[in-house]
């Protein structure tokens, strides 16, 4: 399942024009805390995939994903954690909470690109 709209959530507007060149022929919405997040997947009901940071204001990754799993609506969306929190502690919390992926930064683009397609073809991320 190739898809078709991603929610980019990070603090850094970089990060957020980085994705915009790494994932060009993906729409994405973008919010820059949980909060936010929260409100645009309210108004974006064909979001189908969460790229996620871990240090943010107001609501950080790990509680967004919180309310995205414990939510009817969004549960099933899967999220990615790219985060600067990379130990293997930081990771099995990360997936623990539902993440289907966790991706250290500095991140490597072929590694977005690998996981996303591993994801459309419902194939496990490595």
């Amino acid at each position: 399942m190739r898809p078709t709209k991603i929610l980019v959530v990070d603090d850094s507007k970089l990060v957020h024009k980085m994705y915009e060149v790494i994932l060009k022929e993906y729409p994405l919405v973008h919010a820059l805390d949980g909060v936010e997040a929260l409100q645009q997947l309210a108004g974006h009901p064909t979001v189908d995939l969460i790229l996620l940071d871990i240090n943010m204001p107001r609501m950080n990754g790990l509680q967004f994903l919180a309310h995205v799993k414990a939510h009817q609506l969004f549960r099933h969306i899967p999220v990615v954690i790219i985060s600067t929190e990379g130990t293997e502690e930081d990771t099995l919390r990360g997936l623990k909470a539902g993440a289907a992926a966790y991706i250290k930064k500095p991140f490597q683009n072929e590694a977005i690109l690998e996981v996303i397609g591993r994801l459309q073809a419902g194939t496990p991320p490595g």
